[in-house]
Formats: structure tokens, C-alpha cells, sequence
């Protein structure tokens, strides 16, 4: 996998299972309780932390609610704290358990579990930002290690690639398409300013045609002259094809990555220790023994 060029992308995704610390003892044992889901207090751990994320978000949800925010404010600021030093702990724990902290921190979930804590004394400063802690909900991506949904970590894999691989193509789209609505906009203003007081200027009628070129409709903004409603008329059918061409750049994508991963099926993560980089031809797991799935 090493001459892959999102190779580093996936390693930082999963760099977490490859990080345990040669010692001492204690480091160790709690590096196999909060990284790894195959021993008892792991797995335990994985569901606690699990139950106080789900518990957290409806906390969040439930404080939004103007009558119950109000009549529970005191015990949502007492759960608010709880759940700021359990966080903080659990992030802590992480990075000084690693061997690397550095590699942990920067990571795909490194960065997910920093970010999930930010919101929370960032709101000393600004309390607007209390909201922003709805970010913890990603850290429930870990629930496909606990349970060892491993083939939906090799899907997501797919799925990542084959965004990234496409991303030139649908940049360039993206800008024509922009580029589109800019004239057509202006377009329409030339035809409705003078009858419809809603296209007012070429900001508002480049306004009108992105809702309408995306199949949104608002309605806010409508053309009223015959000419506007024909070219509004070959805007709106013009929408249908536009939302089709990225959908066929990724779906393209995906089958291309589909290709070259099956001839690297042996580099996949192993289904029993998580571990990766393996060669070819390997039929065992050179980490734990197991039998690698084909």
C-alpha cells in the first residue's frame, strides 16, 4: 500500500491501533482499555463512553427546547460539567497512554475528539458556541470498532478514496456550474427588471437561478414576463441533468476504487486485531495469527 497516494490519509485514519506504547506496564493496560475493543474492560469502557455521548446530545437537544431548557436549566448546567470532565479526562488518557502522542492528536479521530471538547471551553468565552458541542455525535463512528464492523470500515474506505480521487472533476463541474448560474442570472435580470420588481438586481437574480438550477424552488423569486418563464422553463429541466453529472463522477469513482483495492484485498485491515499492511500474498495476519478474509 505504500505506493498508494492516499496511503497517509487511510495510516492517519488508523493510527490509532498501531500506537501502543512499549511500556511501562500501566500505559499498556490502559492503551487496550480506551484504543481496543477485545478484552472485557475495553469493551465496557467503549460502551460507556458510547452511553454518555447518546446522553450528552439529548441533553443538548433537550436544552434547545425553550420550556424544558428553562424549567431544567440548573440540572442541564450540573450534566454540562459532568460530561466537560469526563471528556476532558477520557482525551487525556488517550494522548498520554499513545506512544506517539503526536500521530494520535493528529489523526482522524485525534482531531475529532479535540474538536469534541473545544465547544466546551470555548462557551466560557463565547456561550454561543454551547451548541457546537452537537460535534461529539462524531464520535460515535467509533461504534464500528466496538461491534468489529470492520467490512464498514473498509466501505468507508472506499467511499473516502473515491471522493478524493473525483474531487478535481467535480471542482471543475462545481465551477462551471457557477460560472452558469452567473449568466443566467444576469440574464434573467436583463429580461425582468423592468416588469418584476423582485429581480431588483444581478445579485438577487443569480439568487433565483442557483434555487432554481439545484431543483430547490423556493418560490420567493419568480419570473411574471412570457420570455423569463420559457428560460426559467430550460433552467429548471437544465437542473435535472446538472444533478446528475456528479452522481456519475462518483459512482465512477467507486468502481474504479473498487478495482484497484481488490487487487490489494490482502493489504485490508485484519477482521480480528484491526491491524493493516500486510503483503499480497499473505494468508495469516502477521500481527495475531488470525486468517486474513479474502
Amino acid at each position: 500500500m505504500k505506493d498508494d497516494p492516499h496511503y497517509d490519509l487511510f495510516d492517519s485514519i488508523n493510527s490509532m491501533y498501531d500506537n501502543e506504547p512499549p511500556g511501562p506496564a500501566w500505559k499498556r493496560q490502559i492503551y487496550r482499555i480506551v484504543f481496543q475493543s477485545d478484552t472485557r474492560l475495553g469493551r465496557l469502557f467503549d460502551l460507556v463512553l458510547s452511553i454518555f455521548i447518546l446522553t450528552n446530545i439529548m441533553v443538548l437537544l433537550l436544552e434547545s427546547v425553550p420550556t424544558i431548557g428553562e424549567k431544567y436549566n440548573l440540572l442541564f448546567r450540573v450534566l454540562d460539567n459532568v460530561y466537560l470532565v469526563f471528556f476532558s479526562i477520557e482525551v487525556l488518557l488517550r494522548i498520554i497512554c499513545v506512544r506517539w502522542p503526536k500521530r494520535y492528536i493528529f489523526s482522524f479521530y485525534g482531531l475529532i475528539d479535540l474538536l469534541a471538547i473545544l465547544p466546551s471551553f470555548l462557551e466560557f468565552i463565547f456561550p454561543q458556541t454551547h451548541v457546537l458541542m452537537l460535534v461529539r455525535c462524531f464520535r460515535l463512528l467509533r461504534v464500528f470498532r466496538i461491534f468489529g464492523l470492520v467490512k464498514f470500515l473498509n466501505e468507508s474506505r472506499l467511499l473516502l478514496f473515491s471522493l478524493i480521487r473525483s474531487l478535481r472533476k467535480i471542482v471543475v463541474f462545481l465551477f462551471f456550474v457557477l460560472l452558469l448560474t452567473v449568466f443566467l442570472g444576469a440574464f434573467m435580470y436583463v429580461l425582468e427588471y423592468k416588469h418584476n420588481p423582485q429581480f431588483n438586481s444581478i445579485p438577487q437574480s443569480i439568487y433565483w437561478a442557483i434555487v432554481t438550477i439545484t431543483t430547490v424552488g423556493y418560490g420567493d423569486v419568480s419570473p411574471i414576463t412570457a420570455s423569463g418563464k420559457i428560460v426559467a422553463s430550460f433552467i429548471m429541466i437544465l437542473g435535472y441533468a446538472i444533478i446528475a453529472v456528479p452522481t456519475g463522477i462518483i459512482s465512477s469513482g467507486m468502481i474504479k476504487e473498487a478495482g484497484r483495492l481488490s487487487t490489494k484485498r490482502k493489504e485490508y485491515l485484519c477482521p480480528h486485531c484491526l491491524q493493516g499492511h500486510h503483503e499480497q500474498d499473505a494468508l495469516f495476519c502477521k500481527y495475531c495469527g488470525e486468517t486474513l478474509t479474502p
